[in-house]
Order: C-alpha cells, then sequence, then structure tokens
C-alpha cells in the first residue's frame, strides 16, 4: 500500500451531495478482484453520453463536455471535493479502486458513508471530513481560480489553502499511523513474519501429523 504523508496537488469540484456507489463505479464492472483497471470507468455514467459494459471499448465512448472530470481544467486533479454523504449506497470496495486507480488520492467531503470510509484506509485513499461551511468557501474558491490546489497535511491534520489558511481535520490515531506507513491488513501481519515462522516451527514440533499429507 502507498504511504499518504503530504500532498499538495489540484482539487476537482464535484458539487454533488449523496454521491453513491453505484455513481462512482456501475455494478456491471465489479468482474474483477484487482484494485487495477477501475478507473477508466469512474463515474462511468456522468463521464460518458452513451452506456458502457466491458464489451465496448472505452477509447469508442463519447465523453459528456460537460462533465467536470472531462474538462481540462480539472485534468490530473488528485483531491476530489464533494458534498454530504459521500460513498453512500452499496459495500463494494470497487469504489475506492476506481478513484484511486484514476488518479485520486483523497476525497474531501462534509461527510462519508461508514463503509465507504473504511475501505478507503485499506487502499491508502484518504477521506477527509470539514465541516459544511468550509467546504462551501472552498467550493467558492476553487470556481474563481482556476488550477486551486490544495494541501493535505496527514501528520498535522490540516488541510491548508494556497493563502495559508489551514483547517484541520479528525482521524483515527491506528488508521493515521498505517497510512503514514504504508501498512494495510497484509503488511501489519507481515510485521509479524519471524513470530509466524517461529509459531509455525513449534507446531510442527508439538503435532508433526497436522503437516503430513493423508493417505
Amino acid at each position: 500500500m502507498r504511504a499518504f504523508t503530504t500532498l499538495t496537488a489540484k482539487v476537482a469540484p464535484l458539487d454533488r451531495p449523496n454521491v453513491d456507489t453505484d455513481a462512482i463505479i456501475p455494478k456491471q464492472y465489479l468482474k474483477s478482484i484487482k484494485r487495477t483497471g477501475f478507473g477508466q470507468f469512474l463515474f462511468d455514467d456522468w463521464r460518458y453520453l452513451d452506456a458502457g459494459d466491458l464489451d465496448i471499448p472505452v477509447a469508442s465512448r463519447r465523453p459528456n463536455p460537460d462533465f467536470v472530470l472531462n474538462q481540462p481544467a480539472y485534468r490530473d486533479a488528485q483531491i476530489l471535493l464533494s458534498r454530504e454523504n459521500f460513498g453512500c449506497g452499496s459495500s463494494r470496495e470497487h469504489a475506492v479502486w476506481a478513484l484511486d486507480d484514476f488518479g485520486f488520492r483523497a476525497v474531501i467531503a462534509s461527510s462519508f458513508a461508514d463503509i465507504f470510509y473504511n475501505n478507503s484506509f485499506k487502499t491508502g485513499f484518504l477521506p477527509v471530513a470539514l465541516t459544511a461551511d468550509v467546504i462551501e468557501t472552498l467550493f467558492r474558491e476553487l470556481a474563481a481560480n482556476p488550477g486551486y490546489t490544495l494541501t493535505i497535511d496527514l501528520p498535522a491534520q490540516r488541510v491548508i489553502t494556497p493563502g495559508g489558511l489551514a483547517h484541520a481535520f479528525d482521524i483515527d490515531a491506528f488508521r493515521k499511523d498505517c497510512l503514514i506507513r504504508g501498512l494495510d491488513e497484509i503488511g501489519l501481519t507481515l510485521q509479524h513474519a519471524d513470530a509466524i515462522r517461529a509459531y509455525e516451527a513449534r507446531r510442527r514440533e508439538q503435532a508433526p501429523w497436522l503437516f503430513t499429507n493423508p493417505v
């Protein structure tokens, strides 16, 4: 998992509340357990003027010029700014995978659905919750300043505007530490690899019949 410490990046606005997981990655694309390849289908129903499925090459489809992520000003944005209840709807890790694969490292919103919020940390993706008033201010500043950037300082738990104004956010200390060190559940487990191997060696001596092939 990629570590997340401090990110200064362009911001893309998605000025909608209740962005659900089926909008983030439609159900017809949930046919793989790999974490890559989903970015091309991110916000699929909004990004394209024609319906898509796995049998239609993305390159042959018609982009919706009115959708924010198709506009040149927001190309290469790594921070998504949205409204309340982001990531609501059905449970799917693919929603986070699609955002990450597209190039986003963080979403800033006033609130998140619990399952999406929890899934984010398993991919090294940072959900940042700020108050509705701060979100409104950020949308106004973003609209007035093309190429608007923000800095997310995870160790300090601050979102910093180009003018230097810092907005604090809360995050669980354990999740914060894992993000900073780039450790998912597998990485955390592998920190104890020596102890696991020692246990397996002892167990093999204590109960060798468990390690023999059945006849």
